[in-house]
């Protein structure tokens, strides 16, 4: 299981859970984390170089295990880079990821795993 997926796991079993707004947000920040590692280690096996950590977003869980994550930041060159990211399942041992990295008008990478530890099958 891809540290990311852990993650999840743990975020959507803390949302479920009355009454554990701290560890909600531990989860949450655990996952921000765990997603701006992702991309900055994918942009910079692709040479891409930012100014700065990406900057994520609002979490938001849907209905069904989904959670939607949302990404920005700036490549060393000025470009903007957006990063949209998605997990259905999320309660499961077995979520289903999608993640999407672009920068500027140019989609860098789609793909169901970011970081280390991933197995492409996207």
């Amino acid at each position: 299981m891809t540290r990311l997926r852990a993650v999840l796991v743990a975020l959507a079993l803390m949302v479920s859970l009355s009454g554990c707004e701290l560890m909600q947000r531990i989860s949450e920040g655990a996952y921000r984390n765990a997603v701006t590692d992702g991309v900055i280690k994918e942009l910079g096996d692709r040479g891409v170089r930012l100014r700065a950590r990406p900057e994520c977003g609002s979490l938001e869980q849907g209905d069904g295990g989904v959670v939607r994550i949302s990404c920005t930041a700036t490549t060393a060159a000025g470009e903007p880079v957006r990063v949209s990211g998605t997990a259905t399942g999320a309660e499961t041992h077995d979520p289903r990821e999608l993640y999407v990295i672009t920068v500027g008008p140019r989609e860098v990478l789609r793909s169901h795993c970011l970081g280390l530890g991933c197995a492409r099958h996207s």
